[in-house]
């Protein structure tokens, strides 16, 4: 007996001791982190994260730009729970990060994603990811973007029709375009990922495009509540069940489709792009789940459907709304500048001439100041304001040691507006981007696709889609915008939106 009471007592000061370790463990932690200057959150324990959520959602970005400016050495500290933030806004800083082949994993803002787009190349870390990224980098090879680039054409045209409608049903009255170009987004990302034809620009609403937005919102929700954080307590509420009810709605679609792909592939129909469709000489045209499918296929370990469906979930979440948002954040601009429209227009007609036959990837090129014009505009509205990495191990940044554990958060639209870097950054200029003027600027000043070898694998197939559809509204279209850059609300929902619509006059060009 008295062994036992012995033994019993052991093991309780064992525990106590671990627990107390713990405990100081993380109090040490907590303060190595406090010493990076950063505001104090008005509550204990959940940090900021009541601040951030009484700011209207409009003005949330501007309040963290003025945050950002009151640190001046490009880094402070924020706390949303027990999950410590570090702040970088400044390419100095982000340089070490964008560089690193250490820090390379996803930080906990992502892990709200996980459900939706499961372990695909956006959310996954370690081996799987340079495996996937590996297996996935053929799919955009300018070969098949050429693919790509037949469907952007065809989906911009009926893009221009549904333009032509709202002009003639708003006469003078500006009208919002957002939601319209999304849509012509949805109707390309489907038709070149998937291989299926949506026909979103022709149906009043999509069940596919409202459940991406829904699993958006709610995302970023999720993110800025600790108290949410935990599975069995997000799930019981409100915004758990309209975000579990959407992911439904894109995972079924998308297994769906996988399961008659892989079909058609067993039976040996229609599997190679040089078939040819019902004898007339056609060739299909192969979307990025058939060339998931072929890279699967060849691989010493397949995928299964699931994680198929994750990087094909994950392709459509990076290639739908940013790309939209980005063409609608285009107009605008061009819309408040008439000097720079005049210039493209004046482009578009050297390189187009009265033809009024569609783009095509050779001419792409030749649209030297569209380009200029598109890289100026990912400056100032980055389709992602934010990426960040969870930091496996201390290292030093400037005077402060970022200790491991911590969330490091590069801050893309304020180094896109870094003084230093870019004069005036308020003041939309083309001309940054000419050669002259870029000689001598900061690498990671300029980071719209992010940096690194984390870098956006669908950047080209995104600035094409950009190019052709922009090119084709611009030779149709003037564009007057209701808003200027003062007064425009935006805010970041995984992409940065408007937060009203983005609304416009359109002039036909004579």
């Amino acid at each position: 007996m008295e062994m036992l009471l012995i033994t019993f007592t052991c093991l309780s000061v064992l525990i106590v001791y671990q627990i107390i370790k713990k405990i100081n463990n993380y109090y040490s932690w907590r303060e190595k982190i406090n010493r990076i200057p950063g505001p104090s959150g008005r509550f204990p324990i959940i940090g900021l994260s009541w601040d951030i959520i009484k700011v209207k959602r409009e003005d949330r970005l501007r309040w963290f730009h003025s945050m950002a400016n009151q640190y001046k050495n490009g880094i402070y500290r924020t706390w949303i729970g027990f999950d410590p933030t570090i702040h970088i806004n400044t390419p100095e800083n982000a340089e070490i990060i964008f560089r690193s082949t250490t820090f390379i994993e996803k930080s906990v803002f992502y892990d709200s994603m996980v459900p939706w787009l499961g372990q695909g190349l956006v959310t996954s870390s370690g081996d799987k990811w340079f495996r996937d990224r590996k297996l996935i980098t053929p799919a955009f090879h300018f070969g098949i973007l050429d693919d790509f680039a037949e469907v952007m054409v065809e989906k911009v045209a009926i893009l221009n029709e549904r333009l032509k409608e709202q002009v003639e049903l708003h006469g003078n009255k500006s009208f919002d375009v957002f939601d319209i170009i999304g849509k012509c987004s949805l109707d390309i990302i489907c038709e070149t990922a998937m291989g299926v034809n949506v026909d979103a620009q022709s149906k009043n609403e999509n069940e596919y495009s409202r459940a991406v937005e829904e699993l958006s919102m709610q995302a970023v929700n999720r993110m800025v509540r600790p108290w949410l954080k935990f599975d069995w307590i997000y799930y019981r509420t409100e915004m758990g069940k309209k975000f579990r009810a959407a992911i439904e709605i894109t995972q079924t679609r998308c297994t769906h489709v996988i399961e008659q792909k892989k079909i058609e592939r067993q039976q040996k129909v229609k599997t190679d792009c040089q078939d040819v469709d019902e004898g007339i000489g056609k060739a299909k045209r192969r979307a990025f789940l058939d060339l998931l499918l072929e890279s699967s296929a060849n691989a010493v370990k397949p995928w299964t459907i699931e994680e198929i469906r994750e990087q094909v979930d994950t392709f459509m979440f990076a290639g739908h709304d940013t790309t939209g948002a980005l063409i609608s954040w285009a107009l605008f601009c061009l819309g408040n500048d008439e000097k720079v429209q005049n210039s493209i227009h004046q482009e578009l007609h050297e390189v187009f001439g009265n033809s009024s036959e569609p783009v095509t990837t050779k001419q792409i090129p030749q649209l030297k100041y569209l380009d200029r014009v598109i890289k100026e505009v990912l400056r100032m509205f980055p389709s992602v304001a934010v990426v960040s990495r969870r930091i496996s191990e201390d290292f030093q940044m400037g005077r402060h040691i970022i200790p491991s554990g911590c969330t490091v958060m590069m801050q893309i639209y304020q180094l896109h507006r870094d003084p230093r870097h870019w004069p005036n950054p308020s003041h939309f200029d083309p001309d940054r981007f000419l050669p002259e003027n870029s000689k001598g600027r900061h690498p990671f000043s300029y980071v719209p696709f992010s940096g690194g070898i984390r870098n956006c694998i669908g950047q080209r197939f995104a600035i094409m889609e950009i190019k052709i559809v922009l090119t084709e509204i611009l030779r149709k279209w003037r564009v007057k915008s209701r808003d200027n850059h003062e007064n425009i609300k935006k805010y970041n929902a995984l992409i940065l939106r408007p937060h009203e619509g983005i609304f416009l006059n359109l002039y036909p060009r004579i």
